[in-house]
């Protein structure tokens, strides 16, 4: 009888009623295989594995983290609550002690969902493991959280919801933007003046394989793992950086995100991308599964496996070495970089952004000032205006936010009600509160 080293717990949520399309590379089938898989090998009949059902997640919960436009109903559907109340439920029997690691296996995936939604992005509409990670903040009281996101797209959602944050550690693991989806995730793209340094992005040349991989998280992001010092670890578990990924340019193999997570010991790993439903889903989830059980995973090999055919050349070893270089480099500077940044003497800092949620087909305009402060992630106040709807203004005031930063967030929500926007939104993270003018 197999016995886990590490009680491992998972949630299966297909999503029987939510696709894209038909034939949409985000279909139901992406968990099937996988669920057939574990039932198959007896996963859960070995001792210390368990399986737990999705829970959903509440109007609350998508509001602790989200600014939906016009309101949270119109972003989600039923399988939107499943799916990131199964994160919730992983997470939730993490902290609760009944288990030491756990993976849910749901969809729809949610990391392309920044803070304010007008619609869907890279296939997802609300960011899972945000309301996930708010939701346990919430009720646990956790403050230091790392987030790794290992999906071969730039986790560019969850980067957006963090930006500001310097208790939450982003490290994003990608296939370099200028030749992938969304164009973004690049080594200077750093975090916000009140965060500098706790956004980190890493993005890997096409054709990188295990080798690589297994560099960057052994020798760069494990140190800043440890310097960082997370209560929770949590994976954003993309899928589609494997060789046989028809939607990218990566060699990674189920054997190496096995290894991967035996390195990376996350608490909680969610699943995101991963479109290579019979050749890699499988196999991939499988080897994660049992190293984060601590089980051998030494015959998870994909049938159509050739390790010559995608080995790494010298190039793309070389490229991925420099990175790894740059990438403590800045991770050492970060603190002289915030330091000559707060040299200016400025209060606000402000950018313009526009943002396009392909799968929906709508354009935004973001203009966004951020609060300097030396105290908290400083009180955020967000301006958009999208091609089909009226101008909305959106007010964070974050969960550990000073009495300074909670007085802007409130003077700028006031200001709003009497000014020329459509709709309000009040986001009062220290009070749990949300409220909409």
């Amino acid at each position: 009888m197999l016995k886990a080293s590490h009680k491992t717990g998972l949630v299966f949520f297909p999503a029987f009623d939510w696709a894209i399309g038909p034939t949409h590379p985000e279909r139901e089938e992406r968990l099937l295989y996988t669920r057939d898989q574990v039932f198959e090998e007896g996963i859960l009949d070995v001792e210390g594995i368990r399986e737990y059902r999705p829970e959903l997640a509440s109007v609350e919960d998508v509001q602790r983290v989200h600014f939906c436009v016009p309101d949270v109903d119109s972003a989600m559907t039923e399988s939107h609550y499943i799916s990131a109340g199964g994160a919730m439920t992983i997470g939730r029997a993490v902290l609760d002690g009944e288990i030491e690691r756990g993976f849910a296996l749901v969809r729809p995936p949610g990391h392309h969902a920044m803070r304010m939604v007008h619609g869907g992005r890279g296939f997802c509409n609300v960011n899972n493991e945000a309301i996930m990670i708010e939701a346990l903040r919430r009720r646990y009281g956790i403050r230091r959280v790392a987030i790794v996101d290992t999906d071969c797209h730039h986790g560019d959602g969850t980067q957006d919801i963090y930006w500001h944050d310097p208790d939450t550690l982003f490290i994003s693991i990608h296939q370099d933007g200028r030749t992938l989806y969304p164009g973004s995730g690049f080594p200077e793209e750093q975090g916000g003046p009140n965060a500098l340094g706790t956004t980190i992005n890493i993005p890997l040349p096409p054709n990188t394989s295990d080798a690589g991989y297994l560099e960057i998280v052994r020798d760069t992001v494990l140190p800043i793992l440890e310097e960082f010092e997370p209560e929770l670890i949590v994976n954003s578990a993309g899928q589609d950086n494997h060789f046989s990924d028809p939607l990218t340019n990566m060699n990674f193999t189920a054997r190496g995100y096995a290894e991967l997570t035996t390195l990376l010991k996350p608490h909680i790993a969610v699943l995101e991308g991963g479109y290579s439903i019979e050749g890699a889903l499988p196999y991939v989830n499988m080897g994660i599964i049992l190293a984060m059980a601590g089980l051998d995973y030494g015959q998870v090999i994909e049938p159509d496996l050739c390790p010559e055919s995608i080995a790494q050349s010298p190039e793309v070893g070389d490229y991925v070495r420099r990175l790894g270089e740059l990438t403590r480099r800045n991770w050492r500077e970060r603190h002289d970089r915030m330091a000559a940044l707060r040299a200016n003497g400025q209060r606000l800092q402000r950018r313009s952004r526009r943002i396009h949620y392909d799968t929906s087909g709508i354009s935004e305009r973001q203009e966004e000032t951020v609060r300097l402060c030396e105290r908290c992630g400083g009180a955020l106040r967000i301006e958009s205006t999208a091609d089909q709807g009226w101008p909305v203004l959106a007010v964070h005031i974050p969960p550990h936010a000073c009495e300074d930063c909670r007085r802007t967030g409130r003077d700028w929500f006031e200001e709003g009600k009497r000014g020329r926007f459509g709709r309000v939104f009040l986001q009062d993270r220290p009070e749990d509160r949300f409220e909409i003018a």
